[in-house]
């Protein structure tokens, strides 16, 4: 974090002064008389003035309105469950995205691997697609608070089904079409859905993947699921499962599209954790929260403006579609892509960023790494349209900026952007204000309240700590699905340190405010920028007769590339073969998913757990990247500290 850490992007005084953020500081001086020289008065301002930040700024955004003599968001105690926000305001988020219809320019472009032309969807058709699903949702006893789950890739259908369910205030929640049948199954099944949106074949890596079996799976093993609205790519399968045909649907005529009022707080979508110490837990976002939440972002960290085109590569099982969806609430035009990042090569996505003329792109760290350590580089003027390139899902190194400005673009805005599920947003990211430090994080985004702190509570600046939330903020869960009491949600953010959201990632906050993220504290597995939780692993492996018991971690290298292995106890006296180690992956891959296959398998004595008998997973990973050894581990509360020898044994 030396103060010589080079700058490798500031924007032009006219950049500056039309930005979304330059035009919020100017409104609020005039219309409220609140001057703030730079970014960091502003910020101070937006968590010091928390209700009044967000008073002005959905005034501002034209989001609703809202009266003066109202509480923006209610007191809070012990921590934030249950804090309520902009009590009695009505509002639709599907209805907030239409507000920017417009015959000028498209609505969504797409393409995939099979198509590489750019496709369109007008917002004519939008709507009328829209209007004629959610009329068929209606006519077929679809309601408010019902839920309805899709399994389609990233195409623009995916995005009509969700503004048909939210249109009529149902509750969405999606997962990627290569999900495994159990992974699938341990989310759904808990919110008890009763209509699914499937696809009877993907294409990804060149390869078509037939579902037919996978929809019959959810459809037998979901009980609640009444209706399936299928969209057709194959002619052979009509006996096997009963579905209603989506064209069908869509050819009929809707009539006016009618959105129903909802309150600020009623869900939106559900999303899942990754399931490091359970089933997944399914995360209920509100629709005014994930609304505000999106709009402050897209306007004042990302200026993203009406007309532009934003791209965020993502499956639907991630947070970034959603997120990317909400581009369109900016009246940009949303650009799809469904298939593989690298197919046929890894430059496919940059030659769509060229080809579409997209603004923003949005890509995984890891991918940005991959294409900087394949050498990759393009021409000076292949990218005119690009002033945006977002980075998320894990750490990006200070090569892969290098790379970005020498090989990509040299006056491209870089944005590296963390956040999570647990918002469906980020905490920190982009600042069109402030310059891009190379290897660093611009800010700490408006009205998050982000502080790193010691083992204690205490604040830390240019030291690594762990990253808390001291205030609440309205995209935060409203609560999670079926938790009795809200325990899973207390203990997931709320035990570790009282009063305050606990993240789970290690960060440095520097002298000049910019962050630095150096990974995972806890236990949840990065894959490829993907968070997954390694219990669906346990579960899975609890299968195989020859494994006893297992341990997985998720090692953060210095290059920014991920190592995963995997621990296996062997049963009784077998010893672990290759034949072995193909049935795990094996397993892994189909009833979970590709990411969960680990990098490597050792076979170890013994499994290291505490008295209460919790995997000691954190300390095996510490140990493994040698930020602590055997000796500096408490073994008071192990039920066996023989097994940490093994792990101490491979460094």
């Amino acid at each position: 974090m030396a103060s010589t850490t080079p700058i490798v992007w500031e924007a032009t005084d006219q950049q500056k002064k039309s930005s979304h953020i330059h035009r919020f500081m100017e409104w609020l001086k005039v219309r409220h008389s609140f001057k703030f020289d730079d970014y960091a008065q502003l910020y101070q301002w937006s968590i010091s003035h928390t209700d009044e930040f967000w008073r002005h700024f959905v005034e501002y955004a034209d989001i609703f309105s809202f009266a003066d003599d109202q509480v923006v968001c209610s007191k809070w105690e012990n921590d934030f469950i249950g804090v309520k926000w902009f009590e009695g305001v009505e509002l639709n988020y599907a209805q907030a995205i239409f507000k920017q219809y417009s015959d000028v320019r498209p609505a969504i472009h797409f393409a995939d691997e099979q198509n590489i032309a750019l496709q369109s969807v007008s917002w004519k058709e939008l709507f009328q697609q829209v209007s004629a699903l959610a009329h068929w949702m209606r006519t077929n006893g679809i309601q408010k608070g019902d839920r309805v789950v899709s399994i389609l890739p990233n195409i623009p259908e995916n995005v009509i089904a969700f503004l048909a369910t939210q249109s009529i205030g149902a509750v969405w929640s999606s997962c990627s079409p290569d999900f495994g049948n159990d992974a699938i199954w341990n989310r759904f099944d808990q919110i008890e859905p009763v209509l699914l949106f499937a696809v009877d074949q993907t294409t990804y890596n060149g390869k078509q993947h037939e579902k037919s079996e996978q929809i019959r799976f959810l459809q037998q093993s979901i009980a609640s699921i009444r209706h399936t609205v299928l969209l057709k790519k194959l002619d052979h399968h009509s006996e096997a499962f009963h579905f209603v045909d989506w064209n069908t649907i869509i050819a009929t005529d809707g009539g006016e599209l009618f959105f129903e009022p909802l309150s600020f707080d009623h869900p939106l979508w559900i999303l899942y954790s990754s399931g490091t110490t359970g089933t997944p837990k399914a995360i209920v976002h509100s629709v005014g929260g994930n609304l505000i939440e999106h709009m402050k972002v897209l306007l004042l960290h990302w200026d993203v403006h009406p007309g532009e085109r934003f791209f965020w590569y993502s499956t639907t099982g991630w947070m970034m579609w959603n997120f990317s969806v909400a581009s369109l609430l900016t009246g940009a035009t949303l650009v799809l892509y469904d298939g593989s990042p690298s197919y046929p090569s890894p430059e496919r996505l940059w030659q769509l960023a060229a080809d579409a003329a997209i603004q923003h792109v949005g890509l995984g760290a890891a991918y940005l790494i991959h294409c900087q350590k394949l050498n990759i580089s393009f021409k000076k003027d292949m990218f005119p349209a690009l002033r945006t390139i977002g980075s998320t899902g894990s750490p990006l190194t200070p090569k892969a900026y290098q790379w970005v400005y020498h090989h990509v673009k040299s006056d491209v805005w870089l944005i590296s952007f963390s956040g999570g599920t647990d918002v469906c947003s980020g905490f920190v990211g982009g600042n069109i204000l402030l310059p891009v430090v190379e290897g660093e994080i611009q800010c700490r985004l408006l009205g998050c309240d982000l502080d790193a702190v010691d083992e204690s509570g205490a604040s830390l600046r240019n030291d690594l700590g762990e990253m808390i939330i001291r205030q609440p903020m309205p995209s935060m869960p409203v609560y999670f699905w079926g938790d009795q009491g809200n325990e899973k949600y207390r203990s997931s953010y709320f035990e570790k340190i009282p009063r305050v959201w606990w993240h789970g990632d290690f960060i440095t906050l520097t002298s000049r405010d910019t962050v630095v993220i150096s990974g995972r504290s806890d236990a949840t597995l990065n894959r490829d920028g993907v968070r997954i939780g390694t219990a669906e692993i346990y579960g899975t492996l609890a299968t195989l007769s020859f494994v006893n018991d297992s341990l997985v971690v998720c090692l953060e290298k210095k290059d920014g590339s991920f190592f995963m292995p995997l621990f296996i106890k062997m049963e009784g006296d077998l010893t672990l073969t290759e034949e072995h180690k193909h049935s795990i992956n094996t397993l892994l891959r189909s009833s979970c998913s590709p990411r969960h296959v680990p990098d490597a398998i050792y076979a170890v004595p013994d499994i290291p757990y505490t008295i209460s008998g919790k995997k000691m997973e954190i300390p095996v990973k510490r140990i493994l990247m040698g930020l602590a050894d055997r000796s500096t581990i408490s073994t008071d509360s192990m039920r066996n500290p023989s097994a940490l020898d093994a792990f101490q044994k491979m460094m």
